[in-house]
């Protein structure tokens, strides 16, 4: 039985930037041990756990056999490489970066196809010409298999691509593609459209956590504290704090605001009194137009780092899935 958390992080690039800023804010500061190569580190004031730095294909391997309990990867790669991905893992939490989108893309110069449907026809059509398949360049085979399945496309053949896989169709290796984009520039430059319904997936970077291993009640004390962090900075991120004194005799018009704008007074409104009120980030603005009518005077607006709820959703989530007493 093992009484170490592992938590599987990527080892290079942005995706390790990213991640490392992440659990910094949630004040969990990564410390790699053996200096900038080094494969493994810890989080600073937290025992019993264990940073793991790898790729990100190890990443999803860790994950699906257990190895690591908690990894940071795309969605687009664990799709791809774990067979029944939701058997094998649970999503706790998107994490807000990684942002790319796995996307079916044919040339501009396909001026008559502009969805899946469209594609069919010329798969059809091509097939029926030349008795050959369309070639379709991808690293993401499992995916397009799936998504193109759902379309009932038959009429294509896969040619994996190791390399720059938007440079297929001009190099005359591939009639299309399906590949990963975040803004379509570089489709764009190679003279590719992404189709309308063509987005596969929407990905970015998740936490996640493996349904093989070994949840030994030292490494679910060890997770609680992480997703109790974890869930106060996804908390924190969303919503502002929202302060003034609340009128008298409005507590009625108060609470129908309230529920109006999805904000919520953790420590309650008492006439008179400074209240506090969480509101969502997208309803600012309307509230505190609401808050004026209702005769609030100064209103005063706060970003808020963390927020620590009584209940750990995302502990909950986990026990959920695995029956935890």
């Amino acid at each position: 039985m093992t009484a170490t958390l592992v938590i599987g992080v990527p080892s290079k690039g942005r995706l390790q930037e990213n991640t490392n800023a992440f659990f910094a804010a949630a004040g969990m500061p990564v410390r790699q041990t053996g200096g900038a190569r080094g494969y493994t580190g810890t989080i600073a004031g937290l025992g019993n756990i264990e940073i793991a730095f790898l790729s990100a294909a190890d990443i999803a391997r860790k994950l699906s056999d257990g190895a690591i309990h908690l990894g940071v990867t795309g969605e687009d790669l664990l799709r791809e490489s774990i067979p029944d991905t939701d058997k094998a893992v649970e999503f706790i939490a998107p994490l807000g970066f990684g942002y790319a989108n796995v996307v079916v893309a044919v040339p501009q110069s396909w001026i008559d196809v502009s969805t899946m449907a469209d594609l069919d026809d010329v798969a059809a059509a091509f097939y029926a010409r030349s008795r050959a398949r369309m070639r379709v360049a991808t690293k993401y085979v499992n995916l397009t298999r799936s998504f193109f399945a759902a379309h009932g496309i038959a009429d294509y053949r896969i040619v994996e691509s190791p390399g720059a896989t938007e440079g297929a169709p001009g190099g005359g290796s591939a009639e299309l593609i399906v590949d990963i984009t975040t803004t379509g520039a570089t489709l764009a430059a190679n003279s590719l459209k992404i189709l309308d319904d063509g987005v596969m997936l929407r990905s970015e970077a998740n936490l996640v956590a493996s349904c093989a291993a070994d949840w030994s009640p030292p490494v679910r004390a060890a997770l609680a504290e992480v997703l109790s962090r974890v869930a106060a900075r996804q908390r924190g991120r969303i919503i502002h704090e929202v302060r003034f004194l609340a009128p008298e005799g409005g507590a009625a018009a108060l609470e129908k605001i309230l529920g109006e704008f999805s904000a919520e007074a953790p420590f309650g409104i008492r006439p008179g009194a400074v209240a506090s009120i969480h509101c969502p980030s997208a309803s600012l603005y309307d509230l505190i137009a609401a808050l004026k009518g209702a005769g609030a005077g100064t209103i005063s607006v706060a970003g808020l780092e963390m927020v620590f709820e009584a209940d750990n959703a995302l502990y909950g989530k986990l026990v959920s899935r695995f029956g935890w007493r």
